[in-house]
């Protein structure tokens, strides 16, 4: 009886041993990566190449993070790492949304380097020149700076109701600066920020009366065309870009420029270089400066582009305390990003379809291939 008992206790005692040897270990550590996650990754990121490959697979997995169409990586001018969604690739021309905002203000500077209008003096927009109009009082500057005091919603419920959505498909959509620049004043120029859909309109029109000085809409859309394939496009190497106007030939300079997911990330490492390709200068560095510098009203917003710095409310839309505060972006509705960090020599380009109730989640996974990357 002593021996059975013996036995049984030793056997019980091997049991846990035994049943780790044919299943599962328990340190087991992450399934392996398919060969696509890998693939899309280069041989020498600079990061470990694993690492940064199940990141990103993360990011294209994670249905909470929305639809993602398109990722580029780019660090010291290469591409360390791309991957589209199905259905995507590099061919693709994508919406840059509000990323579009940042093409135009930089077309904008190009016509202040130009002489054509000026960064300091009052907007030159023909109805608010009446007299005893205060809108004759807003500058150039703070339309770039999103605190030009006109009123705005960007978004709200019901979601027609907002003043982006009727410009930009209800009744201003035919004729959208001049229903961008008659809406009233809500607060003195200079004195708020609002981010505003609208103002970038009104950046729009003023760059086609300054090239063109007509109301003619052909006209219009060929000056401004030609102006940002010459002056940006192919200095830049955006082979891609196409501009989209409406029916007033005003550009829709707050949304609708589309471009690969390849040419929007040649757009940030042009940016990241200080608004020069390969050493020649294509832009005034002052200007890029100006660009990612704080809007009096707003600390966490430049000109015409995010910075990573918190905003009024405590809030970013970046990454402030997980990145270098010089990093900045591009953003745009339903999770568009061109991310730049020079101190990281890094670009991030993300592209898809996130709605907003699932941003925050987008948010962090952006958030922790930017924290991959060593600064200095």
């Amino acid at each position: 009886m002593l021996t059975r008992r013996v036995l049984l206790i030793l056997s019980m005692m091997l049991m846990p041993s035994l049943s780790g040897c044919g299943g599962k270990p328990a340190d087991e550590g992450p399934p392996p990566l398919s060969e696509e996650a890998m693939a899309a990754v280069g041989d020498q990121p600079g990061v470990p190449r694993e690492k940064l490959a199940r990141t990103i697979d993360a990011l294209f997995a994670d249905e909470q993070a929305g639809e993602t169409r398109a990722l580029v990586v780019m660090r010291g001018g290469t591409i360390i790492a791309e991957r589209y969604g199905p259905g995507f690739d590099r061919n693709t021309r994508f919406p840059g949304w509000s990323v579009s905002k940042t093409v135009t203000g930089v077309m904008i500077g190009l016509l202040v380097s130009d002489g054509r209008l000026r960064l300091n003096e009052t907007a030159p927009v023909p109805t608010w020149q009446r007299s005893g109009d205060p809108r004759g009082e807003i500058t150039l500057k703070q339309l770039l700076q999103m605190r030009s005091g006109l009123r705005h919603t960007e978004s709200r419920e019901p979601v027609h109701a907002s003043e982006t959505v009727r410009m930009l498909f209800l009744d201003g959509r035919d004729d959208m600066a001049g229903f961008a620049e008659a809406q009233p004043l809500e607060a003195e120029p200079g004195r708020k920020f609002e981010y505003s859909s609208a103002t970038t309109i009104v950046l729009s029109d003023l760059a086609a009366r300054a090239l063109t000085g007509r109301d003619d809409p052909a006209a219009r859309r060929e000056a401004v065309t030609e102006y940002l394939r010459t002056r940006l496009f192919e200095p830049v190497g955006m082979d891609s870009m196409v501009p989209e106007f409406d029916a007033a030939g005003t550009l829709v300079g707050s949304s609708m420029i589309h471009g690969t997911a390849r040419d929007w990330a040649k757009f940030g490492e042009f940016l990241r270089h200080g608004g020069s390709v390969r050493g020649a200068q294509v832009i005034p560095r002052r200007w890029i400066e100006f660009m990612t510098s704080p809007s009096p009203r707003h600390p966490g917003y430049g000109a015409q582009l995010w910075l990573n710095r918190a905003g009024p409310d405590h809030e970013s839309e970046l990454f402030p305390g997980e990145a270098p505060e010089s990093l900045f972006g591009c953003l745009g509705h339903l999770g568009q990003y061109v991310i730049v960090s020079p101190r990281q020599k890094l670009t991030v380009v993300r592209l898809g379809h996130t709605d907003d109730g699932k941003r925050a989640v987008l948010h962090d996974h952006m958030a922790e291939i930017v924290r991959m990357f060593p600064a200095g």
